[in-house]
């Protein structure tokens, strides 16, 4: 039997026009003249233009505004292996959001392929199209693969958001947990639970962070990744300890920092009491944490603690950031996205959620009060000032990289048209 969630949700995606996103003509297309420009004679002004110099695109086209949502669905969140026809209504949710969050038009591309050559060559044959490419829900170690190489061989931005943007929103929190819990970044002593695709990506960002090698213990479903194991994928060995750890519980102990994205249930309220003042726990497996709130809450006083979902404090989500990404990426045209606006772009979420909280922000969340702290580590996904701040801090880092290959004149007018643009 469905439950009222599932109903509402099967009658919300079917009623009216079926599915989440459509197409709207941009240009004028009411007469025989208009219609001479959209396509036969007109349309082959820009065709020529194009051919002769491929930047112009970005000119004549929507190159510019347009990434592709693209999965084979092996490894949807919360539902595993579906498959890709499967997977088209949460390609299209996010394609919904990037449009809501950052006025980024976005086509889903489900690719019935889980050879990673096969699918590399796919994508990059339909590269040409896009402005940017969103990787989704493809399952691990595929999707580190398909994620470098794509990264590597084409000259657009192209990230796989599973693994960095979980990564930076992961990061955000973490900057910020270390400040509430009077602790450097760089100190810290991090246990991760899971070894997919979210949870490698964190690591390599913990190390983009400061955080020395050493001092990250990696574990999955057959306890602590070791040097001493010879069941290690290369993405494993890169974070094996020389550490002589069992169990999770082991590693735990003196742990400043426990992140989450495995399973329900697999940390428990002695394990946190293990760990060191003012731990922050981000348990993430969705949709019921690796420890529930409760627990969480009652295990010791000092926690700081997030999770995955929208129903307690704290959610980690990935709407905070790949909108945003994409955005500044998008308006300085970087050939890709690099370690520091990944960065910049943690930074500029951490710095946002220690700002005054608007009243609008408040009204949106039903709330008398926001302010920075154990409750408040990241900021809200409806937060309007979120694409301003994000996105040209993610565009000045490119700038500063050589990665862009538009400048920006002014910043100042940058930060003021994203304002405008901004569809919350």
């Amino acid at each position: 039997m469905k439950s009222t969630l599932d109903q509402e949700a099967l009658r919300y995606h079917s009623e009216g026009r079926p599915g989440k996103i459509g197409i709207q003509p941009t240009k004028p297309s009411h007469t025989q003249h208009d219609l001479s420009l959209a396509y036969s004679p007109g349309v082959a002004a820009p065709a020529r233009a194009i051919a002769a110099d491929a930047a112009e695109a970005y000119r004549y086209t929507n190159k510019g505004n347009l990434v592709a949502v693209v999965s084979n669905g092996s490894a949807v969140l919360g539902l595993g292996n579906i498959g890709a026809l499967a997977s088209k209504p949460v390609m299209e949710g996010k394609s919904m959001l990037f449009k809501r969050f950052a006025g980024i038009d976005a086509f889903d591309i489900e690719v019935d392929e889980t050879d990673p050559e096969t699918f590399i060559r796919i994508v990059k044959a339909l590269a040409p199209t896009f402005g940017g490419i969103n990787l989704e829900d493809i399952a691990a170690p595929a999707c580190f693969e398909i994620d470098r190489r794509l990264r590597e061989e084409l000259e657009i931005p192209v990230i796989h958001d599973d693994q960095h943007g979980t990564a930076i929103i992961v990061s955000a929190a973490v900057i910020n947990g270390a400040k509430i819990a009077g602790k450097e970044v760089a100190e810290l002593r991090v246990v991760v639970n899971g070894a997919g695709a979210a949870a490698i990506a964190c690591a390599r960002m913990f190390l983009t962070l400061g955080i020395p090698r050493e001092q990250i213990v990696l574990c999955d479903s057959r306890g602590v990744v070791t040097r001493y194991r010879d069941d290690l994928n290369p993405q494993k060995r890169e974070f094996a300890t020389s550490r002589r750890l069992a169990s999770l519980a082991e590693a735990l102990h003196g742990a400043d920092l426990f992140v989450g994205v495995s399973k329900a249930d697999i940390l428990t309220g002695e394990m946190v009491r293990t760990m060191a003042g003012n731990p922050m726990v981000l348990a993430l497996a969705n949709p019921d944490p690796e420890i529930a709130y409760v627990e969480a809450m009652r295990s010791r006083p000092d926690i700081i603690f997030a999770t995955g979902r929208s129903d307690y404090p704290n959610q980690v989500n990935n709407v905070l950031g790949f909108p945003f990404l994409f955005r500044g990426a998008l308006d300085v045209r970087a050939a890709k996205i690099d370690d520091g606006m990944k960065l910049a772009a943690a930074r500029a979420l951490a710095g946002l959620a220690r700002q005054p909280v608007p009243e609008s922000v408040l009204r949106a969340y039903a709330l008398k009060r926001l302010e920075f702290g154990r409750d408040y580590l990241i900021p809200k996904p409806l937060d309007p000032r979120l694409l301003p701040v994000v996105a040209v801090a993610v565009a000045r880092a490119a700038v500063e990289s050589g990665v862009a290959r538009r400048p920006v004149a002014d910043w100042d007018a940058y930060a003021e048209e994203l304002r405008r643009l901004n569809p919350m």
